[in-house]
Order: C-alpha cells, then structure tokens, then sequence
C-alpha cells in the first residue's frame, strides 16, 4: 500500500529548523569545549618575527587569516595552512601554537585561514573558500608578507588535511609541497570496521558521523572535493609529507593515500607517530612525542622548500 505524502508547509518548515537548530547547538558545544581546552592542552610556542592578522578573499566574503613570519624566513617560501576540526569546529587561535611552532622551526612563513564552517556553512563552503584562497595567494596576494605565489605549499590537519589534500589534486603543477597531517580523506565509509583502540578522545566513530551530517548535509560522500582519496588520477600532484597517529581511525586511509601517491609516481614521506591519538599535534602539554613530531614535519616543509 502507497504511503500518503508528508504535508508540505509549516510542518516540513518547522521540522528542518529543529533539525538546524540541533546541529547548531552540538556544534556549539564542541567549539566551547574546544576554547575551554585550549590553555590546557598547549604549552607556548617558541617565537616568531611577526605575527599579523589579515583577510583574504573567500567565495562568499573576506576571510580572517592569520600570517607567522619566523626569524630567519626562507626567501619567498609560504605555507597555506587549514586548520583540522571535523569542518564543524577549530580557529585561528585553536591552532595558534601548531602553526606557529611549524613557522618557527621549518623557517618557512604559515598563513593560516578560516574557513567557513558547517553545520551553518555545508558542503562545498569550506572547499569553495580553500580554493578562493589559494587562487588569491597563486595570483600574488601574500607577496606583501613575503610569501611568493611560485614558492607556496599547502597543509593542514585532519580536516584541513582534506581541504589540503584536495587543493593539490586541484592545482596541479601550481604547488610545491603538500603537508598533511592525520587528514580526513574520505567520508563514505566512516562505519568500516576498525580495532577499538583506534578511537581517541579526539576522533571517534560517532563524531565521524556527526561530521557527515553537519558537514555534508546530505550531499554525496563520493564527491572527490570531500573525499579526496577517491581521485582515480594523483599524477602531478604536489609532492607530499603525511604524518599519520596510531591510535587514529584515519591512519589506515592515511597510509592508502601515501601508497596511492608513490604508485602514481609523486615523491611521498610517509611517517607513523606510534602510540599517538588523533590530534596529538595540539596536545604538547599531554603528548610527549607533539614537539619533536612538528619537529619533524617542520623539516620535511624546510628541505622541500631549500
């Protein structure tokens, strides 16, 4: 028997509201718990020679970033750099002591953005401002800050190693280096079965698929744009350091992009930090292996850059 349609209006209308409102309210919650965290969980950064907030042009409006000149910068060298949260939280000042310490020791100057964010921003926001970015920064936008449009890398963690990610398979031939950090590189299959020891305090099954609803809002998890792995042709990409944890739901899918990378014949450092949860790298006042891990991704960014 045929099922009588649901009623269109007030009802439909009121329904997706609470549904908004809902995903606003847990996303909410993380991002205060997230500020709440930040004090406790990092120790200071070393310094940096300038430290200078500015905009740039996003798909939909100017957007706050935040550019870490280190002492003795590498003539030209820039790093474009997306911050991790699951597209539902993270900051310029959550990410503050990763991206400046990164600066500090790879010599090479960090323009970290803000992106739009969901459940408020869905997919493809957060994609369409990383590319408007990176194009802004490809045609000259950062050469006041000294950072060259021929001389620029991408990164990011988890999140941002997405965006990252996907800006590298996008600018082909434009790029010099990709660094990603535990990215998240595929949203289909986020119930694949998985050791339980895997899930951390950061990243687990369940805030997995609270990302795909706040962030993709129904759109199609196979789409390359949110999960890059599943681009068939890496050929030309950027060169590429992954740092993968562990103790991370993400590690394998991590360890299958590097392999894919090498196989299509682009220059790929994989390195596994043991023992280590996801977002380990914003966690130096917990995790002992946090500094000397950025330490090392820090020198990676450098030589790709000498």
């Amino acid at each position: 028997m045929s099922q009588d349609p649901k009623p269109s209006g007030t009802w439909m209308d009121v329904s997706g509201v609470s549904d908004l409102f809902s995903k606003k309210r847990r996303a909410k919650a993380l991002r205060d718990a997230l500020a709440r965290a930040r004090d406790l969980i990092d120790v200071p950064p070393p310094p940096v020679e300038r430290c200078e907030d500015i905009t740039l042009p996003g798909a939909a409006g100017e957007l706050a970033a935040r550019i870490y000149r280190p002492h003795g910068a590498l003539e030209g060298a820039g790093l474009l750099y997306f911050h991790g949260g699951g597209f539902i939280i993270g900051s310029l000042d959550s990410h503050r002591p990763l991206c400046q310490r990164l600066a500090a020791v790879s010599g090479v100057s960090v323009c970290a953005v803000r992106y739009r964010l969901a459940p408020e921003h869905p997919f493809p926001a957060a994609v369409d401002d990383a590319r408007a970015v990176l194009e802004a920064a490809l045609g000259g936008a950062l050469s006041a800050y000294g950072i060259d449009a021929g001389k620029l890398s991408v990164g990011g963690d988890s999140a941002g190693g997405n965006l990252a990610a996907g800006l590298a398979q996008w600018a082909r031939g434009r790029l010099v280096f990709q660094l990603l950090i535990y990215p998240l590189l595929q949203l289909a299959q986020v119930k694949k079965a998985r050791p339980r020891w895997q899930e951390g305090p950061l990243l687990s099954e369940k805030l997995l698929e609270d990302i795909v609803k706040m962030y993709l809002a129904g759109a199609d998890a196979s789409d390359v744009r949110a999960s890059p792995l599943f681009e068939n042709n890496l050929a030309g990409v950027a060169p590429a350091y992954i740092l993968a944890a562990e103790f991370d739901p993400l590690m394998d899918e991590d360890r299958a992009y590097a392999d894919r990378l090498a196989a299509s014949g682009v220059p790929v450092e994989f390195k596994l930090w043991k023992a280590n949860p996801h977002g380990f790298l914003s966690l130096s006042r917990l995790a002992p292996a946090c500094i000397p891990a950025i330490e090392h991704a820090g020198k990676a960014l450098a030589k790709a850059h000498a």
